[in-house]
C-alpha cells in the first residue's frame, strides 16, 4: 500500500498524547482478521468479538489511531442525507433506505459513547444546511421539500434568524435540522479504540504490504504476518491497493483550517449558540463548525491527488482559500489566526453509490461513505460483521442493496476524469464556498 502519512492535521493536535498498541511483529494465526481501524473496521471487530466470545479478533491499522479518515472528517454524524436536485417520488425507497442505515448507525455510536463515557464533544442538537447564492439557493427549496415530504424535524431560518445564530449574514435561507450529532473525530475514534473487548488485539502502525487470498488468508507486513480464515477490509478508497475495487473507488483530498481557541467576547459575536455546525447546500460550499472549546473549523477544498494527503507547502497556499472564505463569513473576526491546518482523503464512487458486502470467499468490504461516513461508516461496519458470520437482519438488507458502482477508466484517463469530477462540484459555488 501507499506511505501512510501523519500530519497536523488539527484534530488530533488539540487532544492529549497518547500510548500506541504495539505494532505487528512476528507470525500470528486468527479465524477473523479486521483491516482498518477507523469508525467501519472498530464496529465491525467489536461485533465480531460479541459474536465469537472464544475466538480472537485481530485489528490492524496501518497508521496512529484517529489518523485516518474517520479522524479527520468534520465530526458531522447525520441521521438524515441530502439528496441533491428535485424530491423523486419514484426514489421515496431508497431516501428511506439510506436514512434508515444513518439512523441505525447513529443509535449505535450513541450506544457505545454512553457505554464507555467516551469524552468527544458530543453535541446532540443536529446542524444547519444553509445557502448563500444562486445555485445553493434553489436547492434549497428542493432540500425543503425533501424535509417536509419525510416528515423530518427541521426549522426553517432566514438570513436574520441565522446571523443570529451563527453569526454571520452569509446565509440567505438556510434550515436547523433537529436530528444528528456534532462531535470530535479523533476523539471519538480513540475512545472506541480505548474500550475494545478483550478478545480484539488491536496493532497500530501496521500497514498491510500484500494479501495472498486462497483457502486461507495471508497478510504480510514489515514485521510479520497473519494467517486468517476470513477477512474484513474496512480500508475505504485504499481497497484497491489490496486487489479490489480498483475501477470503481477513488479517493478526494480534502483540507481545512482551525482557529485559535476564541475568546469570551469574540464567541459573543457569533450568535446565541456556543456550538453550532454549517453544511452548504451546495455541494461545493463550506463546512463550517464553532466547536465545544471555541474554535472555528472550516473546510472547503476538494481535489484529486491519487487519494494523498497535502504536504505542508500545499496546506499553506490552501489556507489562503480558506482565510478568504473565512473573513468574508465572520469580518469580525479577521483578526483571528489559523492555528492548524489539516487535510484528509474521503472515499467516493462515480455515482454516489457505497460498498458492502463479499468481494470474494471470505473476504468482506465496506466503504466509499462519499462523504457521509460516521454514521453510515458505523453501521456498515457492524452490519457487516453480522453479514460475514453469516447472519441476517433488515439492516443488512439494506446495506446489500446499495445500487451498483459505475466503473471508472484505466489511468490516465482516471486521472484526468477524477480530476473533472471533483473540480465540478464547486460549479457555480460563488458566496458559498
Amino acid at each position: 500500500m501507499s506511505k501512510y502519512k501523519t500530519d497536523r492535521h488539527g484534530w488530533s493536535e488539540l487532544l492529549p498524547a497518547r500510548s500506541m498498541n504495539n505494532s505487528l511483529n512476528g507470525d500470528h494465526r486468527t479465524l477473523w482478521l479486521v483491516v482498518g481501524a477507523g469508525l467501519t473496521g472498530l464496529f465491525a471487530a467489536q461485533r465480531l468479538a460479541a459474536l465469537n466470545p472464544n475466538e480472537n479478533v485481530v485489528l490492524v491499522e496501518a497508521r496512529e489511531v484517529g489518523q485516518g479518515a474517520s479522524g479527520r472528517n468534520s465530526g458531522f454524524a447525520v441521521q438524515h442525507s441530502h439528496f441533491p436536485g428535485a424530491f423523486d417520488e419514484g426514489l421515496i425507497n431508497e431516501y428511506q433506505r439510506v436514512n434508515r442505515i444513518n439512523q441505525t448507525g447513529l443509535s449505535l455510536l450513541r450506544a457505545a459513547v454512553a457505554t464507555h463515557a467516551i469524552q468527544c464533544s458530543w453535541h446532540d442538537d443536529g446542524f444547519h444546511h444553509a445557502a448563500a447564492d444562486n445555485m445553493a439557493l434553489r436547492e434549497c427549496e428542493h432540500f425543503h421539500d425533501y424535509l417536509q415530504r419525510l416528515d423530518i424535524t427541521h426549522t426553517a431560518l432566514d438570513r436574520d434568524a441565522l446571523a443570529e445564530r451563527l453569526g454571520s449574514s452569509v446565509y440567505s435561507r438556510g434550515f436547523h435540522v433537529h436530528d444528528g450529532v456534532l462531535l470530535h473525530p479523533a476523539a471519538l475514534v480513540r475512545g472506541l479504540a480505548a474500550n475494545l473487548s478483550s478478545n480484539i488485539t488491536l496493532f497500530e502502525s501496521s500497514p498491510v504490504l500484500k494479501i495472498t487470498y486462497g483457502k486461507q488468508i495471508t497478510a504480510k507486513f514489515p514485521s510479520g504476518s497473519i494467517v486468517a480464515d476470513k477477512v474484513i477490509l474496512a480500508t475505504n478508497y485504499e481497497t484497491p491497493a489490496l486487489g479490489f475495487l480498483n475501477r470503481q473507488i477513488m479517493g478526494s483530498t480534502l483540507s481545512g483550517s482551525f482557529t485559535r481557541e476564541l475568546t469570551t467576547q469574540e464567541i459573543d459575536s457569533l450568535g446565541c449558540k456556543r456550538q453550532w455546525g454549517v453544511l452548504s447546500l451546495h455541494s461545493g460550499g463550506a463546512t463550517v463548525r464553532l466547536t465545544e472549546e471555541g474554535r472555528i473549523c472550516l473546510r472547503n477544498t476538494a481535489e484529486y491527488r491519487g487519494a494523498r494527503l497535502l504536504s505542508d507547502q500545499q496546506l499553506q497556499a490552501r489556507q489562503t482559500i480558506h482565510r478568504k472564505s473565512f473573513d468574508r463569513r465572520f469580518p469580525q473576526l479577521r483578526h483571528v489566526p489559523f492555528e492548524y491546518s489539516w487535510s484528509g482523503v474521503e472515499g467516493i464512487s462515480r455515482n454516489g453509490t457505497n460498498f458492502f458486502g463479499q468481494l470474494r470467499n471470505n473476504v468482506f468490504m465496506a466503504g466509499g461513505y462519499n462523504g457521509s461516513g460516521v454514521s453510515r461508516g458505523v453501521a456498515f461496519g457492524s452490519a457487516l460483521a453480522e453479514y460475514a458470520a453469516g447472519g441476517q437482519s433488515e439492516l443488512i438488507t439494506d446495506c446489500l442493496i446499495s445500487k451498483p458502482a459505475t466503473w471508472l477508466p484505466p489511468r490516465p484517463l482516471l486521472d484526468m476524469g477524477a480530476a473533472y469530477t471533483v473540480r465540478s462540484r464547486f460549479k457555480g459555488v460563488g458566496q458559498d464556498r
